[in-house]
This record gives structure tokens, C-alpha cells and sequence, in this order.
């Protein structure tokens, strides 16, 4: 089975627009650094909302911290159309509900796929609600996440809530070294974990390592 190249599946949709700006994007967004990238790519095509939904984080204080990040990247990117952000109230026992049992998985495996699947089935879910065009998630700037299985999962859970899932892979055409860049330039708060206490752990344990 060939590859799908999920960057050359956006380009199309994308390509096949009939105005730009024409269609409303909601874009699950994990923190502000992994959004700048996507954001700067994206805004020329789509009316973007942000949501920032993420109760994987291990305690309220980094949630709020990335909260502000998020809303303060898009106030200082000025860009030519406003973009709004949605936060939702930190409740990290979604999170621990939809991983219940896969709590020892190590990281990239089970666990995650829960996670991401959480995130994503909240954001199709308002992205129908609210009567959006689209939707889909920065979570695919990082090397460190499977673009295939994020895709897979988002276009199913779209069929489920009768919205359209935006392909992707952000990573591509240096989007993670982009994502890095803007962040420099914007000063950013970058954390060294994805979120969650376990991923924290993981990452204590790398650097007790060294």
C-alpha cells in the first residue's frame, strides 16, 4: 500500500476552492509554537478559528500558561484577519476517562492514539455544531507524531459528525523548523513535553539520563 502524502492532499482541497476566505476552518490547536506555523500557512485560504482544547495537560497552571501563548501569538502575528480563539474550561478528567486502562503505554502508542482521538472528536464535533467548513489539528507539525494515524482518525470521526476533515501533514515543507522560527521570533514559552504526566515523566527521565 502506497504512502498517502497527506501535505499534497490539503494542497488539493485547497487548490480546488473556489474563493479563498470563502470557507471556515476550525483548527484544534495543542499550544501556540505548534500553531504558528500552521496558522501562517493556512490564513491566506481560510476564516480560522482557533480552539485550544487540551485536557491531557497534567496540571491547570501549564494549561492557562499555553492558553495565554495561543491567544497572545495570534494578537502579535497581527494578521490581516481576525482570528478568534476558544478556550474551554481545563477539565483533565476527559482526559483521564478516554485513556482509562492505557494508562502505562508507552508514549506514541495507545495512550496517545486515546488522546488524540479525544482532542479530535471534540474539535469535529464543534466544528459541526458551530457550522463549520472544515477542521483539523497542528498536532502533525511535530516529528514526533504519526501523520497517518492522526489523518486516519480525523477523517473517520468527520464521516461521524457530517463535517469536512482538512488533510495535513505540517511538517512538511519545513513546517516544524518554521514553527521553531516563529517562535524565536515571537518570544514564546516552548515546553519540553507534549502534555500529559506521563509524557512529563518521560521527559524528567531523558534528562536525568544525559
Amino acid at each position: 500500500m502506497n504512502k498517502v502524502n497527506y501535505d499534497l492532499e490539503m494542497e488539493n482541497i485547497i487548490k480546488n476552492l473556489e474563493k479563498k476566505k470563502e470557507k471556515s476552518l476550525l483548527l484544534h490547536s495543542c499550544c501556540g509554537p505548534c500553531s504558528s506555523g500552521c496558522i501562517e500557512r493556512l490564513n491566506e485560504f481560510f476564516n480560522i478559528t482557533v480552539f485550544y482544547y487540551n485536557p491531557n495537560l497534567d496540571i491547570e497552571e501549564e494549561f492557562d500558561r499555553r492558553a495565554i501563548e495561543q491567544k497572545r501569538l495570534i494578537k502579535e502575528m497581527n494578521l490581516s484577519d481576525e482570528i478568534n480563539v476558544i478556550v474551554p474550561k481545563y477539565n483533565s478528567k476527559e482526559y483521564y476517562d478516554a485513556i482509562n486502562g492505557y494508562e502505562m503505554t508507552k508514549e506514541g502508542g495507545a495512550r496517545c492514539t486515546k488522546c488524540f482521538e479525544l482532542r479530535l472528536r471534540e474539535a469535529a464535533k464543534m466544528a459541526s455544531e458551530g457550522g463549520f467548513d472544515y477542521f483539523t489539528t497542528t498536532l502533525s507539525i511535530s516529528p514526533y507524531k504519526n501523520s497517518t494515524l492522526l489523518n486516519t482518525l480525523g477523517e473517520k470521526i468527520a464521516e461521524e459528525y457530517s463535517v469536512n476533515y482538512l488533510f495535513s501533514d505540517f511538517k512538511k515543507k519545513n513546517g516544524y523548523k518554521r514553527s521553531i522560527e516563529l517562535s524565536k521570533e515571537y518570544n514564546m514559552y516552548r515546553q519540553d513535553y507534549c502534555g500529559c504526566v506521563f509524557s512529563k515523566e518521560e521527559a524528567e527521565e531523558r534528562r536525568r539520563d544525559k
